[in-house]
């Protein structure tokens, strides 16, 4: 078992090591319970491949960009089927490596095999991290966007890949990101509120049957009941897809990503301040959505043939698995056309699981009258 990090040994194969680098340690029995293991069925993998908008981004920033992969070496981090590193294959590529940390892999190795690319494509089992390849690649291609780009935080993983194995001048698929963020309207408000009202009702039953059949009185945990379902129902963001009417005011940009020279510090705490005219007459304003896209552009020194984006925003036609964030406020505010809306935003890694986003916002609304109402702040889960 070698543990060499450079990349220059004598194997032509692949290996693991126990000492890998890149990110902050984690449990990782744990993290493969509550992470790892879900990718590890294929009913999970199917669900990605079912989303066209996903599929056909990659597939064409592979197939109309095929000079960043003829005769190339390529990392694919994360390949769960294995379908990324049998596309740069098919486009060209004289070696592929395909890392899966879960069992997965098998599957990527058999679907490789019936496709007659063993040859090329090497599967590997075993964490990014802890992986050593015999040689650097030209290309790293990978999927690892998770709600509102940052949940799961594989971008780790791809960082620690990019940062030990990547060519100089070597390009990443993407090579760019951005989150984004919006004031909506939505119903779910509404029915969210219902939900915990009617979860709250049903708690004070249950202490006063408890109490007259059994003669315990459990209000003790009252409080702490109702914070834990205030959490679970009304600051815990929702999945979501959005018809682009539901978007009443411009949509901001929150962070940008330059997938070839960020570090995990510059996505442990975001930060930013966005202006956003409200666009709609006479409407409410229940919270907030958050989407992203990524961009296939290659590099400055070696671009894209074909710019491709794939984006998660608010859409008539086709959704993607990942839908959107709704950041519901309780209870909705009134607002107009032309009304301001000056939005904080602080988010970071929840302290009990790294691969979980916390997120705060401040609010503060000039209405188009002149009024100005007083600020008010939100905290959220993205769990």
């Amino acid at each position: 078992m070698s543990n060499s990090v450079n990349g220059v040994g004598g194997s032509n194969r692949a290996t693991t090591s126990v000492n890998g680098g890149g990110g902050p340690a984690v449990d990782k029995g744990v993290d493969y319970a509550n992470y790892f293991c879900t990718y590890a069925f294929l009913y999970h993998q199917k669900e990605m491949l079912s989303d066209r908008v996903r599929m056909d981004a990659y597939f064409n920033a592979v197939f109309e960009n095929k000079h960043h992969f003829h005769g190339k070496t390529v990392l694919d981090v994360g390949t769960g089927s294995g379908i990324l590193a049998i596309w740069s294959a098919q486009a060209g590529a004289r070696k592929v490596y395909a890392v899966e940390a879960t069992k997965m892999a098998q599957h990527a190795r058999e679907l490789v095999k019936a496709n007659k690319l063993q040859d090329i494509v090497e599967v590997i089992e075993g964490s990014m991290e802890d992986v050593t390849l015999p040689e650097k690649v030209d290309v790293i291609i990978s999927e690892w966007m998770g709600y509102f780009l940052l949940r799961e935080s594989m971008f780790d993983s791809v960082i620690c890949a990019r940062d030990r194995w990547l060519k100089p001048d070597g390009v990443m698929y993407p090579s760019h990101a951005r989150m984004w963020l919006a004031p909506i309207s939505s119903k779910l408000a509404n029915q969210k509120m219902s939900d915990f009202d009617g979860t709250i009702d049903d708690w004070y039953n249950f202490v006063d049957e408890t109490k007259t059949y059994y003669g315990v009185d459990m209000s003790i945990f009252t409080k702490p009941f109702t914070d834990e379902q205030r959490k679970y129902y009304l600051q815990t963001s929702l999945w979501n897809n959005l018809h682009p009417n539901q978007v009443i005011g411009e949509a901001g940009i929150i962070k940008e990503i330059d997938c070839l020279t960020a570090t995990i510090a510059d996505i442990l705490d975001v930060r930013a301040s966005i202006s956003t005219s409200i666009f709609a007459e006479d409407t409410r304003f229940c919270g907030y959505a958050g989407w992203f896209d990524v961009h296939f552009r290659g590099s400055m020194q070696n671009p894209a043939q074909q710019e491709i984006e794939l984006t998660t925003a608010p859409s008539e036609d086709f959704g993607t698995h990942w839908g959107q964030q709704v950041f519901l406020l309780h209870p909705p505010l009134s607002v107009g056309q032309d009304d301001e809306l000056i939005i904080h935003v602080s988010m970071n890694r929840s302290q009990e699981n790294h691969r979980l986003m916390e997120i705060d916002f401040g609010c503060e609304i000039r209405y188009s009258s002149g009024k100005l109402l007083p600020p008010f702040r939100n905290k959220f889960y993205i769990e």
